[in-house]
């Protein structure tokens, strides 16, 4: 079964490593780097976030820029922190079991997870001594990603790219157990060691006919949730929503927000959603995954003309706003350290 499943994913280019969506593109990278004069030039899209979102950032100090209302209660937890003052600050900030955890430094949802007691908890504090953000669960019904860009002497930017999240999940028919749920399924059987190691009490199990069990509630490509591609959403209301946040945070110009809603409507007009997380200059328009809708020469593409926008951000930030490019030392510096830091705790899994 494994290996049937390896050729599946090897056949759907939706499943290809991410070397495969970038080398391709590299000699208009180099193209843009010439033109900027600096191979770092991207180094200044979003001055509010550390190197611009290169992946080195802080994912907590990133969401704090967000205005309260529209962020989720979050903590951040030092490495080895002591596991009582913990639960006490997790008291005071109001978050309730189950929650969610994540590495303050991380992408691609690695070991984002949701917490469902303090045993729990202190099980994945152990197993990951790196410092992570403890952040609430939101029962909201859906999760988007919005791609937003804006120039800097302009008011008003533009979203190109809406990708809806379909998170994954089998129907009970009363007969047949979780486990062969997960196998008889398309997609799901794709990601059968994820889900194995995530229900491994509930395998057995035989959920009732016409019961919906939802085998991931992280929205995440690697989790098995779905990308949609949702450009035909894309509004003047939502984005007018998009330049009030972007006006919010002074020196965000770049990237993707991803956003729990409950209806579409209410995120068009700004109300009654939260910001998980915001993505810079390593943010994807990810509505490109969406392999019915779109072709792999279709995604390089789309790639391809959001690096012309980040070239348009960087250098007018840089010629009228006097931001700095980070010295390409540096910047490769702390991509190497990055590299190394994500395969440290990739041997922790």
């Amino acid at each position: 079964m494994s290996k049937k499943i390896n050729i599946e994913k090897y056949i759907n280019w939706e499943y290809w490593p991410a070397s495969m969506f970038y080398i391709p593109n590299l000699p208009y990278a180099f193209y843009l780097a010439f033109r900027a004069k600096h191979a770092a030039f991207f180094s200044a899209a979003n001055p509010a976030i550390k190197s611009s979102g290169n992946g080195t950032e802080s994912k907590y100090e990133t969401i704090q820029l967000v205005p309260e209302k529209f962020r989720p209660k979050s903590i951040l937890v030092k490495a080895d922190s002591d596991f009582s003052n913990v639960i006490k600050r997790i008291k005071e900030a109001q978050i309730e079991f189950p929650l969610i955890a994540k590495p303050d430094i991380g992408f691609r949802g690695l070991l984002v997870k949701k917490i469902d007691s303090s045993e729990d908890l202190i099980k994945y504090l152990k197993s990951y001594p790196i410092d992570i953000i403890i952040q609430e669960f939101l029962d909201y019904e859906n999760e988007c990603g919005v791609f937003y860009h804006r120039n800097p002497n302009e008011k008003e930017g533009r979203i190109s790219s809406v990708t809806l999240k379909k998170f994954i999940s089998v129907i009970g028919d009363g007969k047949t157990t979780l486990k062969d749920l997960i196998l008889n399924d398309k997609r799901a059987k794709l990601y059968f060691d994820l889900f194995e190691s995530i229900h491994k009490k509930k395998l057995d199990e035989i959920p009732k006919k016409d019961k919906k069990f939802k085998l991931s509630v992280i929205g995440n490509h690697s989790k098995g949730t779905q990308f949609i591609n949702g450009n035909h959403l894309i509004s003047s209301e939502l984005t007018k929503t998009f330049n009030n946040l972007s006006h919010a945070i002074d020196g965000w110009y770049y990237g993707r927000v991803d956003i729990k809603y409950n209806n579409f409507k209410e995120l068009e007009n700004g109300i009654n959603y939260k910001v998980l997380e915001i993505n810079g200059i390593i943010a994807e328009p990810t509505h490109i995954y969406d392999a019915e809708n779109f072709t792999y020469l279709n995604a390089l593409k789309e790639i391809r003309n959001h690096w012309k926008s980040l070239f348009q951000i960087s250098t007018l930030n840089h010629k009228t706003k006097n931001i700095p490019y980070k010295s390409v030392k540096n910047f490769i510096g702390e991509m190497l350290e990055l590299r190394n830091y994500i395969s440290s705790i990739k041997k922790l899994q």
